[in-house]
């Protein structure tokens, strides 16, 4: 089996809004959701407790192993970008180095990337 791709996701955003009276931020229901809907293979979903994005949240990383780069987006809604992060997260996985072309980008990823953080390099050679 391949490298594994996580899926990260802040569940203390409160993407600005008020917590509600049950304590649940928009962040945990973004990760319920996922949870709730399953992934494709290859995808392992996460909860982190912050990913320090707070002024654009809820905020999703995409990390990979090997040779790929690690991709921080932020400006997520648990209802509307469900599909979107599928979808973004299934064409990261599908790439050797975590660079999704251009052109076959989800029109949010290609907005709100927060950060692009270059994969570990190899000392031992």
């Amino acid at each position: 089996m391949g490298e594994r791709t996580e899926i990260l996701v802040c569940i203390k955003c409160k993407r600005g809004t008020d917590v509600t009276d049950d304590g649940e931020r928009p962040g945990q229901r973004l990760f319920d959701e996922l949870q709730a809907r399953g992934l494709p293979e290859g995808l392992d979903l996460r909860a982190v407790e912050c990913l320090q994005n707070c002024d654009s949240g809820c905020s999703v990383a995409l990390r990979g192993g090997g040779d790929k780069w690690t991709y921080l987006y932020g400006n997520l809604h648990e209802a509307s970008h469900l599909d979107t992060l599928i979808e973004g997260a299934a064409l990261y996985h599908e790439t050797s180095d975590g660079l999704i072309p251009w052109r076959t980008r989800p029109e949010h990823f290609k907005r709100n990337c927060i950060a692009r953080i270059p994969p570990l390099e190899d000392n031992n050679g």
